[in-house]
């Protein structure tokens, strides 16, 4: 069996989580294994921790900040490492949220030999993303920290995304996030291209 990969961009808010999730979902109806690969909540499962590392992860959230890029591509090369065995498809939601990661990325595509992978461009107003943030009433998401998190979407992810938008090896897929989510998986599956 060919892996299949998608990796999930967007704002903050915008609907990634939901979308990988229900992806999963599909590509496990259809008989296939997934490795669901997102970083958000393992970051707030590492806050609990009483030593250095889960106060310093924590202090950075807490004030709506990006976390050092060497914790991520930790996180989800450690994820992949231990788990891929070569069968599954692999869904990445809340990677590569600087450019450093996305060439750690591109790497670890290239070791599994991982043909054609698909990146998805999850489109929403900063607007609409304030406000569904707001909506979900997470204690990260105080209109400051909001704020700030669509700051350095701006700042550190759009230049991920540019890294894989023009290149031939990635299929390179926007989706408009604003509308129903039953509409937006639809429109996702369509979109997806597998070598």
């Amino acid at each position: 069996m060919n892996s299949r990969a998608v990796v999930f961009f967007g704002r903050s808010g915008c609907g990634k989580g939901t979308q990988a999730k229900l992806l999963a979902k599909y590509f496990e109806s259809q008989g296939r294994e997934v490795i669901y690969v997102e970083t958000g909540s393992t970051f707030r499962e590492i806050t609990k921790q009483d030593n250095l590392l889960g106060k310093n992860v924590n202090n950075i959230l807490s004030n709506g900040f990006l976390i050092p890029v060497f914790l991520p591509i930790w996180i989800w090369t450690g994820i992949i490492v231990q788990k891929f065995t070569g069968n599954q498809d692999m869904i990445f939601d809340g990677v590569c949220r600087r450019k450093e990661e996305s060439v750690a990325l591109d790497s670890l595509f290239d070791f599994y030999k991982i043909d054609n992978p698909n990146i998805i461009l999850m489109n929403v107003s900063k607007d609409w993303s304030y406000t569904r943030m707001m909506e979900r009433k997470r204690a990260d998401d105080t209109p400051e920290k909001i704020q700030n998190r669509l700051d350095w979407y701006e700042k550190d992810v759009i230049p991920s995304v540019d890294h894989f938008r023009n290149r031939s090896e990635y299929n390179f897929i926007e989706i408009n996030g604003e509308q129903s989510i039953e509409k937006v998986h639809e429109d996702i599956i369509k979109a997806l291209v597998f070598n």
